[in-house]
């Protein structure tokens, strides 16, 4: 019989382990407040911005067009996003948040910067700036520069 390697012996089987969990509770967090991480992903790249047109959205998350539009076709139904016509151009269109929507921001932020704190707490200091360091080296060695979404 050939031997196998064991899943735990994986990098890989931990990251996924830690990333489901920290996913799985963000979810539920966001859920709360009637949005995806999906879409606050979304919202979050649209907050520091002008409108914007959902093609520079789209390049600005390392996402295709059509997601970006189904995206924001929910967030435009639950009026959180809208949609601007182009002046010069009636096919263009721009997209914003709506006053309901950037009111949302701080609120979705808090969330998140609660969720790590209960999951990264347990801890150091030292670990969790160590554990950061090696996944933004990760990160951009492996040239990963997509907004995580799921």
């Amino acid at each position: 019989m050939t031997s196998a390697s064991e899943l735990t012996d994986h990098t890989g089987y931990w990251m996924r382990m830690v990333s489901n969990a920290v996913s799985q509770e963000f979810a539920r967090k966001v859920s709360g407040e009637e949005v995806t991480v999906a879409e606050w992903s979304f919202m979050r790249a649209l907050y520091d911005c002008e409108p914007t047109p959902p093609s520079v959205l789209a390049e600005k998350m390392g996402m295709t067009k059509g997601a970006i539009s189904k995206l924001a076709e929910r967030l435009v139904a639950k009026g959180l996003v809208e949609r601007a016509e182009s002046q010069e151009d009636k096919r263009a269109h721009s997209l914003s948040l709506t006053t309901e929507g950037r009111a949302k921001i701080p609120v979705l932020a808090s969330l998140a910067d609660k969720n790590d704190a209960e999951f990264f707490g347990v801890l150091t200091k030292e670990e969790h700036e160590a554990l950061d360091h090696i996944l933004r080296v990760l990160a951009e060695r492996r040239e990963l520069n997509a907004t995580p979404v799921d």
